[in-house]
């Protein structure tokens, strides 16, 4: 039988990149090395191995952009018609470890195919010795080849660990073990003898999600501000001069504005602006219905700031209503 066709979509990152000695593990940016990072073609020749486990198109695109919400949509969109392919059976992505929690998120929320994206990364770059970038990617073509991962939406995986893209977030700066879903788990596991999955995310992604990405989609301004002492409303203030039309509030504790708490309910009364209450602790749900709560707040359960901004700006395309919004928090 044929080996499954798997798409390799690359954005700029540590897996790719090469540094000029193989104990370099921290200065490897182009900027410093000198070096240019790895095209899609330069890994799989460098990776036989993964010749034995699917037939892997690298995306005559590479290196797609994803810095902004713009960027994250089109690639979304080239996603989209990559996994309408009926000869592709899934694709992979390679990206940076710092960003690629909001990319796992965003694709969570707006690819229409079961068949299954796996992101994977590393925190050493190629060169390095022990780099993690080789074992990584085998693991998530393996994961992406696998029965078991259709339907289950976005797949981040690393270090050996099969993680949701909504569940999932960095935790550490270069420790191998980074990737954490902490108030979840892991879905499973990329085991030497197989891969191992015993749960599926419940809430809608995907196929169920109620977000449907079109060309002509523009996604509102969202921005994050962050509560800390000392923290005032002037930078909410000013964010709404700017345009944003979404503030997505790390706050201290369950979601506490602190300061911050008159002025972001003016500005939801007398501009509609969205207040979205995330936490900056990193684990637990924030409740709607607590001490910090004003009219137009809306509470971001258990997604980090990050992701809050993320699905509010896909939320306000499609309403302001701060009770619909909350709806769409509660089951995505």
């Amino acid at each position: 039988m044929a080996l499954p066709r798997i798409a390799l979509i690359m954005v700029p990152g540590t897996l790719a990149s090469r540094a000029g000695a193989r104990s370099e593990l921290i200065r490897y940016s182009f900027e410093r090395s000198g070096l240019q990072r790895m095209t899609g073609h330069e890994i799989l020749e460098a990776v036989p191995e993964l010749a034995g486990i699917a037939q892997i198109e690298v995306d005559p695109g590479n290196e797609h952009a994803v810095a902004t919400p713009t960027d994250l949509a089109r690639t979304a969109l080239h996603l989209n018609e990559v996994l309408s392919r009926p000869d592709i059976a899934g694709a992979i992505i390679i990206h940076g470890t710092n960003a690629l929690e909001e990319t796992a998120f965003f694709m969570h929320m707006t690819l229409k195919s079961p068949k299954p994206l796996v992101i994977t990364g590393a925190q050493r770059p190629f060169t390095a010795m022990s780099s993690d970038g080789v074992i990584n990617l085998v693991d998530a073509v393996r994961v992406a080849t696998s029965p078991d991962a259709h339907g289950k939406g976005v797949l981040v995986v690393a270090n050996n660990e099969i993680h949701s893209g909504r569940d999932v977030t960095k935790t550490s700066t270069y420790r191998l073990h980074t990737f954490k879903s902490r108030d979840s788990g892991p879905l499973g596991f990329a085991d030497a003898d197989g891969v191992v999955l015993y749960r599926a995310p419940l809430r809608r992604h995907t196929t169920e999600s109620a977000f449907t990405l079109r060309p002509a989609t523009i996604l509102p301004r969202v921005d994050v501000l962050y509560v800390h002492a000392g923290a005032s409303g002037d930078l909410a203030e000013a964010a709404v001069n700017l345009g944003a039309r979404g503030l997505a509030i790390a706050g201290s504790g369950a979601g506490s504005t602190g300061d911050m708490r008159a002025t972001l309910a003016r500005l939801a009364r007398e501009h509609g602006v969205v207040v979205a209450r995330s936490s900056r602790v990193g684990e637990g749900r924030v409740a709607l219905d607590d001490n910090w709560q004003e009219p137009g707040f809306v509470a971001a359960d258990n997604l980090n700031p990050q992701k809050t901004a993320l699905l509010l700006a896909l939320a306000l395309s499609q309403t302001t209503s701060p009770t619909t919004i909350q709806q769409l928090l509660d089951t995505h």
